[in-house]
């Protein structure tokens, strides 16, 4: 029987590779669910193309367009926030995808969780944001929560089957992004044209920037801790250029396990998807003789400050993570649109964080308070 997934975030960079996972396993997988952003283009034609139960888009300002390009059809159509989490609660969903950007895939996973589904997540922001949340609510319910993000899904490979207290730490790979060589009076200059130039990987126009300030590694360790309930002072982070090894995990006893494969996302997808089978999908192979020699070097904080941004959120703990997380997407949406420079957006996360009134213990609702008041206090910020 196949598996059947809803897919939050159908349109983006990780959904539409999702949907080609999903074609290369039709035996495997069935969609029976899409939600977008506000791309209506692009999920009609993906309607047409996968006939799913019900499908959503988020931007209800456009339903009303989208629903007449769609014309007749058997599918559900849905929009705002009421949609998603009606999608995500989907009877007959084995699996809920979270691909959604930023912190709008954090109540429809919460409510996908609550309703008994497995989750494979790949919105790192949703367990930056509401980690303890989450995953308390995963416990509750029974439900296996699967990492997309493929440094994590690198990690929960190689911590399968292994006792917990014989971990010793988990490293985090990082490529470096575009600046990596580049001296801290360079990356000053750059605009975003060049930060959105990977070299390795590619993927959204916001995780690519994050990518450039090295926030994506500071996220992904505060993700990791929540994930795998390891302190951040047992998660460390090394630059790996080649993109080859995706993570790795040290063990008390000096042994140390690591994932490799090609930089391509759909090895984590389907494994996430498939809840940790093995099956030949459409992932390439990786050809380990071609890689020639793999490099690894310690993160320069001087260039890249944000590792350590993400530390001391993590350390303050409550809804610290949030505001970070929360600054950090204001951030990147004001250096995309040319309104602050590259290292204008490491400035304003620590404004916000700095001026951040932190709680300990959050509820949801004070998780979303948190999100709201930083970007509140970031636009203020920029608007100066």
């Amino acid at each position: 029987m196949p598996r059947n997934i809803v897919i939050l975030g159908s349109t983006g960079s990780i959904g539409t590779q999702t949907l080609e996972v999903a074609a290369a396993l039709p035996q495997e997988i069935r969609v029976v669910g899409l939600a977008a952003g506000s791309n209506f283009e692009l999920l009609k034609a993906q309607i047409e193309k996968w006939r799913p139960e019900v499908a959503v888009l988020f931007d209800e300002s456009k339903f009303l367009e989208f629903k007449n390009a769609v014309g007749a059809t058997q599918t559900k159509l849905l929009c705002g926030m009421e949609g998603l989490l009606e999608a995500a609660t989907w009877p007959g969903a084995d699996v809920v995808l979270g691909a959604m950007m930023g912190a709008a895939g954090l109540r429809p996973t919460l409510a996908a969780i609550e309703s008994g589904k497995d989750v494979a997540i790949a919105n790192k922001e949703t367990l930056v944001a509401a980690g303890e949340i989450v995953m308390s609510a995963a416990r509750a319910q029974k439900i296996k929560l699967w990492p997309v993000d493929s440094e994590h899904s690198a990690l929960a490979q190689c911590l399968l089957g292994e006792d917990a207290k014989s971990v010793e730490k988990l490293t985090i790979t990082a490529s470096g992004g575009p600046f990596w060589t580049k001296s801290r009076e360079e990356i000053a200059l750059a605009k975003p044209e060049n930060a959105l130039k990977h070299p390795t990987w590619t993927m959204g126009r916001k995780i690519t920037i994050d990518s450039a300030t090295l926030m994506n590694k500071g996220l992904e360790m505060i993700e990791a801790c929540h994930l795998f309930d390891v302190p951040m002072e047992k998660i460390e982070v090394v630059v790996h250029r080649q993109s080859i090894v995706h993570s790795f995990v040290s063990f008390v006893d000096g042994s140390v396990k690591a994932q490799l494969g090609a930089p391509d996302m759909k090895l984590p997808i389907q494994w996430g998807l498939l809840g940790a089978q093995r099956m030949r999908g459409d992932a390439p192979h990786l050809d380990l003789l071609s890689m020639g020699t793999l490099t690894f070097e310690k993160p320069d904080d001087a260039r890249f400050p944000s590792i350590n941004l993400a530390r001391a959120a993590m350390k303050l703990g409550g809804t610290a993570p949030a505001a970070l997380n929360a600054a950090n997407e204001i951030a990147v949406e004001a250096f995309l649109e040319g309104r602050t420079n590259f290292y204008g957006v490491t400035n304003l996360v620590a404004h916000v964080l700095e001026r951040h009134e932190n709680c300990a213990r959050p509820a949801l609702a004070d998780v979303l308070d948190a999100d709201a008041t930083a970007r509140a206090r970031a636009r203020e910020f920029l608007a100066q």
